[in-house]
């Protein structure tokens, strides 16, 4: 941190509108949030003719500093054009009530939206100059040559200077791929660090919504979820039907007059139909509507598909939806993934906070937590199988988990239908494999290997062959065969579907004859580990000292140093009764068993967490006070209390984890959200890697 006790900050800015700044602030914010535990965003000057800034409420969704909107906004153009003077003076306070509550923040300036002026940058810069910040030039390489992007540069490089700003850093973005080495040596003349990210379409690509706004449309037919889906081309189909389908692409969106019932028809087909590209959506123009008989067979096809009807001519349509640049705002999921991973393959993060002051960390936030564990399971990255293809919420976060290069993964399903949902959902799955359990090659040799596992429970080759075909049971046995490293299931399944066959096949480990879970509780400053709160409802004493050595093997796969709380509803020899006798037996047990844990217990739970309650119950206890996997009883008080400390307190529970069985197998809620999904394959690859 600076001196003075105030938030580092760093200044993007430009001399230009449509340089990406969002996809620059994006991954710096992503990786900021991972090293300090407070970080904010502020925008020192916001639109005209706006609710809110779409930029600003993006980028607060990545900060961790509890910000709200209006905090983080300086002033408007119009206060800055009325009185320069006394908006820089509003401009500096509002920053630094900001700062003052911030270990870092990102500033992003303005975008060149409501004024075209020469000035702007001039504006920036002195205000950068003013708040402390060095500045991060962006620039685009858009049709530019290196030279171009060079002598750029040079002119923002002197006025920055004459403003007495510090430029820390140069990023020169959407420049043309094949040119991203001669842009680089171009701007390696200068002093400041410089990174070349290319032009990637799909962050200009405008979603099926801001079409349908931009043409001033009515939504006809389709799924309102799919207007998120960017459209990556379009055509305006003017000719036959048949030259038509010739230029379709995927992604595409097709502009033809409501009257063009060939076309229509020709289109809409071409979308249901397995080899032909997925379609964003059809915009019907000219305010003419469908033939009555059309219109009857589109909707016996039952396609999700977005068609839009526009009172516009085929001319003013096809110009509005040219002129219509997509935004990356706080819903789109997949240009957020995208940004993200761009500025992390083509820009050393780390090496541009450098210019920064920032402590290292003594806390652990769930921002932190999160990106440690994304980074442990890229380094390695494992094969996860998927059982639940058809499942919405799973495709999205295989397309997540594929961007960011989490694991490789399998997903089971019908292929055509599974790929065809993804395409409609904007969701890239061209790098996943995909089995259909049914009509696998594997069948077989899964049957024959599964009737030899349950032979002693009676089960023969021609049962197996039925049981193999359920998900679960052939995802197990991806497992089981080392096809893939572990399994993620439960979105669409109960527990005892994704467990019981991992039971059967993959089994417990030796030392270990209880299958049990942990969540991963991640508080605002610590990561705690909670035992067991899923799947053992009443357990022994021997359980419970299996369920205690599992958590603590566990929790340091993630980190975690694990300091063992046997937990009762009394501390060391105060208490008694069975319920204490059972933890108190079930530490001894832990002692006896793996003698290089930590452990305590009976204790309670705020002895085991707070050091002054501690010192006066248990002063001279290694656990006590400090403890980081926390063993309840029994399931009624462990699934309770997550619960409650997730709810009441905020924290992210990440889980269940389960543990004891031989290979990683991992179940969902079925209530799981996407970002669930992402993080329990990340942990599935994590403990996969162990071997």
């Amino acid at each position: 941190m600076v001196d003075n006790g105030r938030a580092s900050g760093i200044y993007i800015a430009s001399p230009e509108g449509d340089t990406g700044k969002s996809t620059i602030a994006l991954g710096i914010l992503r990786r900021l949030a991972a090293t300090a535990p407070r970080v904010g965003v502020f925008r020192p000057i916001t639109r005209l003719g706006e609710d809110r800034d779409y930029i600003l409420d993006l980028l607060l969704d990545h900060t961790t500093a509890g910000l709200s909107y209006e905090q983080c906004v300086g002033v408007s153009y119009q206060q800055l054009h009325e009185d320069p003077d006394a908006a820089m003076v509003a401009i500096v306070d509002r920053y630094h009530a900001v700062a003052d509550l911030c270990d870092v923040v990102v500033i992003v300036g303005s975008d060149y939206t409501d004024i075209a002026s020469p000035s702007e940058l001039s504006v920036n810069a002195r205000i950068a100059a003013n708040l402390g910040a060095p500045l991060v030039l962006a620039v685009h390489g858009k049709k530019r040559t290196p030279d171009d992007v060079a002598q750029l540069v040079g002119l923002c490089l002197d006025e920055i200077s004459n403003q007495h700003a510090h430029t820390a850093a140069i990023v020169a973005n959407r420049c043309d791929p094949e040119q991203l080495a001669a842009v680089a040596e171009a701007l390696s003349r200068f002093a400041p660090r410089s990174y070349v990210l290319p032009e990637e379409p799909l962050l200009v690509a405008p979603s099926v919504g801001e079409l349908r706004d931009a043409v001033s449309g009515t939504l006809i037919n389709g799924a309102d979820a799919l207007l998120g889906r960017e459209a990556m081309g379009v055509l305006v189909a003017g000719m036959t039907a048949e030259h038509v389908l010739e230029r379709l692409s995927e992604g595409m969106a097709v502009i033809t007059p409501g009257d063009r019932s060939d076309v229509v028809l020709a289109v809409m087909s071409a979308h249901a139909a397995e080899g032909f590209p997925s379609l964003s959506t059809v915009i019907l123009n000219g305010g003419l509507p469908l033939h009555p008989s059309i219109a009857a067979l589109v909707d016996g096809l039952g396609l999700r598909l977005p068609i839009i009807t526009t009172d516009l001519g085929t001319f003013d349509t096809a110009s509005a939806v040219a002129g219509t640049r997509g935004r990356v705002t706080k819903t789109s999921h997949r240009k957020i993934d995208t940004a993200i991973e761009l500025m992390e393959q083509h820009v050393d993060i780390d090496d541009l906070l450098t210019v920064l002051s920032i402590s290292i960390p003594t806390v652990t936030t769930p921002q932190m937590f999160t990106h440690e564990l994304l980074c442990r399971a890229r380094a390695a990255r494992r094969r996860i199988v998927l059982p639940e293809g058809e499942d919405d919420r799973i495709l999205a976060a295989a397309g997540r988990l594929l961007q960011r290069g989490v694991a490789d993964l399998t997903i089971l399903g019908e292929e055509t239908q599974i790929r065809s949902r993804a395409a409609e959902l904007g969701v890239d799955l061209s790098a996943a494999t995909l089995l259909n359990p049914k009509t696998s090659e594997y069948c077989d040799q899964f049957a024959e290997q599964y009737a030899e596992l349950r032979r002693h429970k009676g089960v023969t080759v021609e049962q197996a062959r039925e049981i193999i075909h359920d998900v679960s049971y052939f995802g197990t046995m991806l497992v089981y065969n080392d096809l893939v490293d572990g399994m993620v299931s439960g979105a669409a399944h109960t527990t005892a579907h994704t467990v019981r066959p991992a039971l059967e096949i993959i089994k417990t480990q030796p030392d270990v004859s209880t299958v049990s879970s942990i969540f991963l509780m991640c508080l605002a400053d610590r990561v705690l580990a909670y035992g067991d709160c899923a799947i053992v409802p009443d357990p022994t004493a021997e359980q419970l000292a299996d369920i205690a050595i599992s958590s603590a093997r566990t929790a340091a796969q993630f980190g975690i140093d694990p300091r063992v709380a046997m937990l009762s509803y009394s501390t060391g020899s105060s208490g008694t009764g069975a319920d204490v006798d059972k933890v108190r037996t079930a530490t001894e047990l832990v002692r006896q068993r793996a003698p290089e844990l930590l452990v305590e217990g009976p204790i309670q739970y705020d002895a085991a967490v707070e050091p002054s309650v501690a010192v006066t119950k248990m002063p001279d206890s290694p656990v006590a006070g400090r403890a980081t996997v926390l063993i309840f009883p029994d399931l009624n008080t462990g699934n309770n209390t997550y619960k409650a400390v997730q709810r009441s307190a905020g924290a992210i529970a990440i889980g269940p984890v389960l543990q004891g069985l031989n290979k990683p197998v991992n179940d969902l809620s079925r209530g799981a959200l996407v970002e669930d999904i992402f993080n329990t394959v990340a942990i599935t690859a994590i403990q996969a890697q162990k071997g």
